[in-house]
């Protein structure tokens, strides 16, 4: 007796692999359920139509494999959330986070942020833009140190006007050592996580206002209860 060997090729290795054919079969199969089933109707016999008991089983058989195959989507879309980090995201709600963003939304009239410097710096600026990249605000701090810095800007742009809130803002930070060489600086967000939002398979979080990509994430705190 001659004995083949299955081939490792053929067989589905990973989860994937194996929703993806099962999905694929009950796809033929609907196909196939209706091209089936328009024929006999085009084909009955008028003098003995097809029963109605019949039919409604028929069409119930088609809602069924129809509803197998929104349901394969949907558990796959839970696990495509779930590896794009959605359920870690969610469970940041209510906690306040440190997170590296350069952008910050303007709310209570103010926009914050905390800036890093490598070094201490010789010379520093800071300059804050809104979102078509227009210059509303721009200041030299004299706390030049290594480290962190916050920083808070009242959002009144470079003639004194108050802009309006929710406008998203970014802030630039250029500082050079007595040489003149660039110092490395690192912008972030903190505050309070207050939701999350999926968006072409990236996940965000909402914090102060302003979305900031969840894996950007550098600390997290519970949030001070009364």
């Amino acid at each position: 007796m001659t004995v083949i060997a299955p081939n490792p090729a053929a067989t589905p290795t990973t989860t994937a692999d194996t929703t993806a054919l099962g999905k694929a079969s009950l796809a033929d199969n609907f196909n196939t359920f209706l091209s089936l089933l328009t024929t006999q109707l085009q084909n009955q016999d008028p003098t003995a139509p097809l029963d109605s008991n019949q039919f409604t089983q028929q069409l119930v058989q088609m809602t069924s494999v129809e509803q197998q195959l929104n349901a394969n989507d949907l558990l796959q879309k839970l696990v495509n959330n779930t590896s794009n980090g959605v359920s870690t995201a969610v469970s940041l709600i209510g906690k306040n986070v440190r997170a590296v963003s350069d952008t910050a939304n303007l709310s209570g009239g103010q926009a914050q942020w905390t800036y890093n410097l490598g070094s201490a710096a010789s010379d520093l600026k800071v300059e804050v833009f809104d979102a078509n990249g227009k210059l509303v605000h721009a200041e030299a701090p004299s706390d030049m140190k290594a480290g962190d810095h916050a920083f808070t800007w009242n959002g009144q742009d470079l003639n004194g006007n108050q802009l309006p809130n929710g406008g998203t803002y970014t802030l630039r930070v250029t500082a050079t050592d007595a040489g003149g060489a660039a110092i490395a600086s690192t912008t972030y967000v903190q505050g309070l996580v207050t939701g999350v939002l999926q968006d072409s398979g990236a996940t965000s979080i909402t914090v102060n206002g302003g979305s900031v990509d969840w894996s950007k994430v550098t600390a997290i705190n519970q949030a001070a209860t009364s």
